[in-house]
C-alpha cells in the first residue's frame, strides 16, 4: 500500500472540489494513484471532469516563431521562475529558438550539440539551477498564426487551410485560453470515447434504468462530452456567440492542426513543507 501524502490530498481536492475524507479514502483504496482516484471517483459520485495537475516541476518559458510556412515552438526550463526572468536565462533561450528555427529542427539532442551544451552547463554553474531545453514542435502550413501569453508560459501554433494571419492568431489565442485537446470530434479516438462511455455508465443515475434508456444517457453525454473537448464545437472566447469551427468556415477556411505548450505541462513536482526543507538545508550544511 502506497502511502498517503497529505500533499497528495491537497492536490486531489484542488483538482475534485471534493472533501479531505473523501479524496483520503480514494486515494488509498487507488493506492495513491491520483489519475486513478479521480477516475473512480467520477464513477461512483457522477463527478465531472477533474481539474489538471496544477503544480508542475519545471519553470522557463516557452516561445513561439512564425516565417513563410513555417512555425515552431520551443520549451525551455528552469527550476524557479525566478531564474526564467533572469536576463542570461532569456539570452540563452534566444540563442536556443534561433538554432532550432534557423535549422528547422525538432531533435534536441541536436539542437544542444557542441556550443549551446557548453553555454547551457556555464549557465548552469553560474546561476545554480539545472537548465534545459525541454521540447520542440514543428507546424508547418498554408496559412500559421501564433500566440504566446505575456508571461511566457503558455504559447500556441495554429495551422489553417485558407484565411489569414490575422485569424490563426485569434484560433491560437483561443487554444491558449480553453485548452481544447482535439481538432474536432471526428478526432477523438475511440479509446477516449470508450474510457468516458465507461465512466458515465457507472455513475449512479444510470443504476435500474433499461439498457436503452442508458444507451440515449450515454449519447447524449458522449456527444457534449466531445464538443467540450474539441475546438470546432468550443464557444469562441472573443465572441461566444459563435463556435471557433463556424467562425473559421465563415471565413473561408479549415483548422487543419494545433499544438499547444504550457511550462512544465505534464511533469510532476515533488513539493515540501517549508520546514522539511530548511531541516534538510541545515543537516547538508
Amino acid at each position: 500500500m502506497a502511502a498517503i501524502s497529505a500533499a497528495m490530498v491537497k492536490e486531489l481536492r484542488e483538482r475534485t472540489g471534493l472533501g479531505m475524507l473523501d479524496c483520503k479514502k480514494a486515494l488509498k483504496e487507488a493506492d495513491g494513484d491520483i489519475e486513478k482516484a479521480i477516475e473512480d471517483l467520477r464513477k461512483s459520485s457522477g463527478m465531472k471532469a477533474a481539474k489538471k495537475a496544477g503544480r508542475v516541476a519545471a519553470e522557463g518559458v516557452v516561445t513561439a516563431r512564425v516565417e513563410g510556412g513555417f512555425g515552431q515552438l520551443v520549451e525551455v526550463n528552469s527550476e524557479t521562475d525566478f531564474v526564467a526572468r533572469d536576463d542570461g536565462f532569456k539570452g540563452f533561450v534566444a540563442k536556443v529558438a534561433d538554432k532550432a528555427f534557423s535549422e528547422k529542427s525538432d531533435d534536441v539532442a541536436a539542437v544542444m550539440a557542441g556550443e549551446l551544451e557548453a553555454d547551457r552547463e556555464a549557465l548552469v554553474q553560474k546561476i545554480g539551477e539545472n537548465i534545459g531545453l525541454r521540447r520542440i514542435a514543428n507546424v508547418e502550413g498554408d496559412t500559421l498564426g501564433a500566440y504566446v501569453h505575456g508571461n511566457e508560459r503558455i504559447a500556441v501554433l495554429v495551422s489553417l487551410k485558407g484565411g489569414d494571419e490575422a485569424l490563426a492568431k485569434d484560433v491560437a489565442m483561443h487554444v491558449a485560453a480553453v485548452n481544447p485537446q482535439f481538432v474536432a470530434p471526428e478526432n477523438v479516438s475511440q479509446d477516449v470515447i470508450d474510457k468516458e462511455s465507461d465512466i458515465i455508465k457507472s455513475q449512479p443515475d444510470m443504476a435500474g434504468k433499461p439498457e436503452n434508456i442508458v444507451d440515449k444517457m450515454i449519447q447524449g453525454r458522449i456527444k457534449k462530452f466531445l464538443s467540450e473537448i474539441s475546438l470546432t464545437e468550443q464557444a469562441f472566447v472573443k465572441n461566444p456567440e459563435v463556435t471557433v469551427g463556424k467562425l473559421v468556415k465563415d471565413a473561408g477556411a479549415e483548422i487543419v492542426d494545433f499544438v499547444r505548450y504550457e511550462v512544465g505541462d505534464g511533469i510532476e513536482k515533488e513539493e515540501k513543507d517549508f520546514a522539511t526543507e530548511v531541516a534538510e538545508q541545515l543537516a547538508g550544511s
